[in-house]
């Protein structure tokens, strides 16, 4: 059986494992740096387990020796979003973070596949990138299918159709700057154009922007029921070699003159990892703010010191 890592037993962390669990990709170890707590949590995931007839074991560890053989390694460690705090904010600290996971993976899980979660998450990817050493394919960030699901929300709402007849993509930061393509955004076999005029868009896309912070707002603390569940659509796309094109923050080698930064394009996803990555055509305003998007992930990576991995 697959052995799925999940470094960090936060909300975000035991979100993912639950998620993984129930689709019983793999055996999982919920790793943490506090004493007792990912060893807690595992109890309860593996009682979850027995209740719904899961036949998945959940350990959990403050030794990263207990990694080795990991399939895929999900990094989940780091501080979280406060209110009035952007994804930016977190950089110095979490790369320091990320930097150190990063190098116990390289050391005791070399042949993983590696998903960053932690914010600022395009550049935490490359850093973890950078540490590891790892070929680009196999170090990949997660955020893409969160603004996704967003979006796709705030559009059923509106149109009260099904989440099943609704596609949309995101490109280029996950934060503020994050360019949502509404002219790929199809509800059934349509343009969305066909069903909402540009100013009902254009407030669905700047409501998508801000969701993040508003539920910060409201219940204190940042999201994680949907980040696990998008985590776990990664995962056994991965694992099962499904193919499936999600957006995904990876290696940029040229991809529209831009190389050698992480940003969310759309990416076939499989067992190698990030299989391929696409370059859906764009409108010269989209291209723009798709440039500018990863110029600030860019002046951000430049913030930090990545000579001494």
């Amino acid at each position: 059986m697959p052995l799925i890592t999940v470094v960090g037993s936060g909300r975000v962390g035991t979100s993912a494992a639950l998620q993984i669990a129930l689709r019983e990709l793999g055996d999982i170890v919920l790793l943490d740096v506090i004493q007792g707590l990912p060893q807690g949590e595992a109890l309860d995931l593996n009682h979850a387990c027995a209740i719904l007839d899961l036949d998945v074991d959940v350990k959990g560890s403050n030794d990263y020796r207990d990694i080795q053989g990991s399939d895929v390694v999900v990094v989940t460690a780091g501080l979280t979003r406060k209110p009035d705090m952007t994804r930016l904010d977190l950089l110095l600290k979490n790369a320091e973070i990320i930097k150190e996971v990063s190098r116990h993976i390289r050391e005791n899980a070399p042949k993983s596949k590696v998903i960053v979660v932690t914010n600022p998450l395009d550049v935490m990817a490359y850093v973890a990138y950078r540490v590891t050493g790892f070929e680009s394919r196999r170090v990949m960030g997660f955020s893409g299918l969160l603004d996704v699901g967003r979006y796709r929300y705030l559009i059923r709402n509106r149109l009260g159709v099904s989440y099943k007849s609704i596609r949309g993509m995101v490109i280029g930061e996950h934060g503020d700057s994050m360019v949502l393509l509404p002219s790929h955004t199809y509800v059934g076999t349509e343009p969305l154009s066909k069903y909402m005029d540009e100013k009902s868009t254009a407030e669905i896309v700047e409501a998508t922007r801000k969701m993040g912070a508003e539920i910060i707002r409201l219940k204190g603390w940042s999201a994680h029921h949907a980040p696990g569940a998008g985590v776990a659509v990664m995962v056994e796309a991965i694992l099962k070699d499904q193919k499936s094109i999600i957006p995904t923050s990876t290696l940029l080698t040229g991809q529209y003159g831009e190389k050698d930064v992480y940003a969310v394009l759309p990416c076939v996803l499989g067992a190698e990892g990030v299989e391929k990555v696409l370059e859906p055509s764009l409108s010269p305003d989209e291209l723009t703010k798709f440039r500018e998007s990863v110029k600030i992930i860019r002046n951000a990576v430049n913030q930090l010191s990545l000579d001494k991995t």
